[in-house]
């Protein structure tokens, strides 16, 4: 899998279609936003490319042992939402 970094030029869905028969891409915004652009032909081959996507493997693997949690109430003060 690929990640593209879009600046502020725009890509057209040709463009981005022309990337895809070579391999799936990620589309990263400059606000670093991510999009997953793929093919999709069957849900078991799209599981297998899930897995077998080392870059996505390792920020779910980083995700999963973060600890640190919010309560609503604390939330709610931050935004000013009291």
């Amino acid at each position: 899998m690929r990640t593209i970094e879009i600046s502020n030029s725009f890509l057209t869905i040709e463009e981005l279609i022309g990337f895809l028969n070579k391999e799936n891409i990620i589309i990263k915004t400059p606000e670093g936003r991510m999009f997953v652009f793929a093919e999709i032909d069957d849900f078991d081959r799209e599981i297998q490319l899930t897995r077998e996507n080392k870059d996505l493997m390792q920020f779910l693997e980083e995700r999963s042992k973060e600890t640190k949690t919010r309560t609503l109430a604390s939330v709610r003060e931050r935004l000013g939402l009291n």
